[in-house]
């Protein structure tokens, strides 16, 4: 098995890096990364509907998706992430998500430390019934990748703000994320070390469980690679927001100007429909600016660009250009 251990903190690069590790090698292997600050969500979700997006904007947060299912979580430097990416045996019976086999390993590592961590629940791993690990996983042919989170000494006030938002604002089909009670790593252990100590630990005792276990550094020509799937896909709004399932957002606000209430439809994150209520004063129809928005990606930077180039203030009297765009999301 080839052994990784990098330090790459970008989460498009490393979400990337596990793609490219999936399809391109052969061996089964093992990586574990950290990313700065980010919200990665499953592949099934509606990116709008798990962030905060004024936080996530406030902070620089990254909003990166994966290739595998579950819910949406926070990443920051104090959490470490592993993937186990296996060859399947041909029987069928290893393409069941087995969420409780593949992390032996790692809860080997707490015994070892004297901590009791669990597997509980579908994917969760637990310290005294609170959650420190999410795990997903993605199949690709023959392929396998299993990952999860662990949280060693994450900023748990950013974890809930990026997270938080008014489930009652998007109807959709998405998978919506369980918000769970979630504990440190750090804050149970006997003898307190440093996430990266604690990342060593996890290798050696993956490497010496793994007989034939081999360290890997990427090459140049895997890193020009995995930039280059960065470009393509991980680091572009087409994939981590426009891949969003269909959905409804329904909002009201209040401005200087008046009452304003927006109904919208948004496929594959494009406006394919919208309508604007309210008790605004206005020169010009709105459904002039409706007619603008449809056909539009569910951006805030592209409606900003596509508003600016007309009279906003003679549709909606005394509501800023900005305020109503910052209340269509």
């Amino acid at each position: 098995m080839l052994c990784i251990s990098h330090e790459f903190t970008d989460a498009a690069f490393n979400l990337a890096a596990e793609e490219y590790i999936l399809k391109n090698f052969t061996d089964n292997c093992f990586m574990l990364w950290r990313n700065e600050n980010a919200i990665i969500v499953g592949q099934h979700q509606n990116a709008f509907a798990e962030i905060n997006i004024d936080y996530v904007k406030e902070k620089n947060i990254k909003v990166i998706r994966r290739l595998s299912g579950g819910g949406a979580v926070f990443h920051d430097l104090g959490n470490l992430n592993f993937t186990f990416i296996m060859n399947a045996k041909g029987t069928g019976e290893e393409k069941i998500a087995d969420f409780s086999g593949y992390t032996v390993p790692i809860l080997e590592v707490f015994q070892k430390l004297g901590v009791d961590a669990r597997f509980e629940g579908r994917n969760d791993l637990t310290i005294e019934g609170k959650k420190f690990s999410g795990n997903a996983e993605h199949i690709f042919r023959n392929r396998i990748l299993r990952h999860g989170t662990l949280l060693f000494s994450s900023v748990m006030n950013d974890l809930h703000l990026a997270l938080k938002i008014n489930p009652l604002k998007y109807q959709d089909k998405a998978v919506k994320s369980v918000r769970s009670r979630v504990t440190n790593i750090s804050e149970h252990l006997p003898d307190p070390i440093d996430v990266l100590q604690f990342r060593d630990v996890i290798m050696k005792h993956v490497m010496d469980s793994f007989p034939g276990s081999v360290p890997y550094e990427f090459t140049p020509h895997d890193i020009a690679n995995i930039q280059k799937l960065v470009e393509q896909k991980y680091g572009t709004w087409d994939w981590n927001f426009g891949h969003s399932p269909k959905y409804e957002l329904q909002k009201a606000f209040k401005a200087e100007g008046g009452f304003v209430e927006v109904h919208m439809n948004v496929t594959k994150g494009i406006i394919t429909d919208i309508r604007i209520f309210g008790d605004f004063f206005n020169k010009h129809d709105v459904k002039e600016i409706e007619e603008l928005l449809k056909g539009e990606q569910h951006d805030e930077a592209e409606i900003l660009k596509k508003l600016e180039g007309v009279s906003f203030h003679e549709y909606f009297h005394n509501i800023p250009l900005e305020t109503f765009v910052k209340n269509l999301f």
